[in-house]
Parts: C-alpha cells; structure tokens; sequence
C-alpha cells in the first residue's frame, strides 16, 4: 500500500462528513486540539463511514470479522482551538486481500487542518487471524471508495 498523500484539498465526494465542535477537553495547554485527538477524530468518522455503509462496527464484529489498526499516520498543517467547527471526512483509500486502508481530513472552513490515514487488517473475530473481507462487505463499501482506489475483495 502506497502511502504517498493525495492533495489534501481534494476530498472525494464519496467522503462521509462528520461535523464537530471542538470541546475545551480536547485541547492543551497552549490552546491547540491535542495532537492524539486527532486519531480519535479520525475513527469516528471511520465509524460513521461503517454506519453509512449499512455496516456498523458492531454488526461487523457480529458477522464475524474484525479491523484492528496496523498503521497509523497524520499531517498536521494547522491547529484547531476550542470552540472551532470541524469537518472529519473520511473515505475507503484501498481494499486489497486482507488490507484496507481509510483516508481521513480535517476541515476548518474548507482550509484542511490535517489529513492522513489508518491502515487495517481484516481479522476472523473467532480466531485472530487474518482473512480476506468478505464479499458481501467490500459491496457495502464500494460506494465510499475512492474512484481509483475501489475495493477488491481479490488479492
């Protein structure tokens, strides 16, 4: 999987937007959102990409698979401070075999404050190996791929 960023102005309109508020406990000491809420960010709008997908964690887990985190990764260009009204979108960046890997931006006013990535494997929830996704879940998520990127549940 390549990692190379795409230009962070351009968030597919496959995205699910998330909107949020910023609230005083996710910042620090100097103002700024705490740069670990920003993962977090991300796996709401991960989840509400799920949601949106007629596949929510939960029902995932009960079909029996898994997404743990592999691999995480973020840019940060500006800081959000309290108070401030952010966009998280999120997309599926690529399917392939056991893989997955989610794009994420957070928008301010249509200014990107960050962007970046989450990579994840498709585990047996029963035994914690990896398996490939399952057909009928890589359809669900189709519509929230990325044009050039759309999910294969072949290797």
């Amino acid at each position: 999987m390549n990692g190379a960023a795409p230009d962070p102005r351009r968030v597919p309109d496959c995205a699910v937007r998330v909107a949020y508020r910023v609230p005083y406990a996710d910042t620090d000491a100097m103002g700024y959102v705490y740069y670990g809420h920003y993962l977090t960010w991300f796996e709401r709008c991960r989840n509400e990409l799920l949601r949106a997908a007629g596949l929510p964690y939960a029902e995932m887990e009960a079909r029996g698979f898994m997404l743990p985190v592999l691999e995480a990764h973020v840019d940060y260009r500006l800081p959000a401070r309290y108070d401030d009204e952010v966009e998280i979108a999120g997309w599926l960046d690529e399917m392939r075999g056991v893989r997955c890997r989610v794009r994420c931006a957070v928008l301010r006013g249509g200014e990107t404050l960050c962007s970046g990535w989450t990579v994840h494997a498709c585990v047996s929830a029963a035994t914690r190996r990896p398996v490939r996704f399952p057909p009928e879940a890589a359809a669900l998520l189709a519509p929230f791929a990325s044009p050039q990127n759309a999910p294969s549940a072949a290797p």
